[in-house]
């Protein structure tokens, strides 16, 4: 059985071949085998906002922000797919959360 990083390359390949419902479907996988692969998470995050499908990409970058977080990019990669899926306030309330860490105010 291949790990989350080996199914996480399958999915690059299959992105980078046109494939983005296909690399969803690896990192679904990914992401089963371990719910903590944040970046498994943030690929998944993208590919739906990519393939408009708002709420799968809301709840995968969330998962990011939940794993990490501490890491201002959590925020700032939530804020874009907030935007990217028509949802503003969040987006603009995310993207106050990754001013805060960066700047290490809460």
């Amino acid at each position: 059985m291949p790990t989350a990083d080996e199914l996480y390359d399958q999915a690059v390949d299959l992105r980078d071949k046109g494939d983005k419902p296909g690399a969803a479907a690896k990192l679904e996988e990914a992401v089963a085998l371990d719910p903590n692969f944040a970046i498994g998470h943030g690929m998944l995050a993208k590919l739906y906002a990519d393939l408009a499908e708002a709420d799968k990409a809301i709840k995968h970058a969330l998962k990011v922000a939940e794993i990490e977080p501490d890491d201002a990019f959590s925020y700032t990669a939530l804020s874009v797919i907030y935007q990217r899926c028509g949802k503003i306030p969040e987006a603009e309330d995310a993207k106050a959360k990754a001013w805060q860490k960066q700047m290490g105010v809460e």
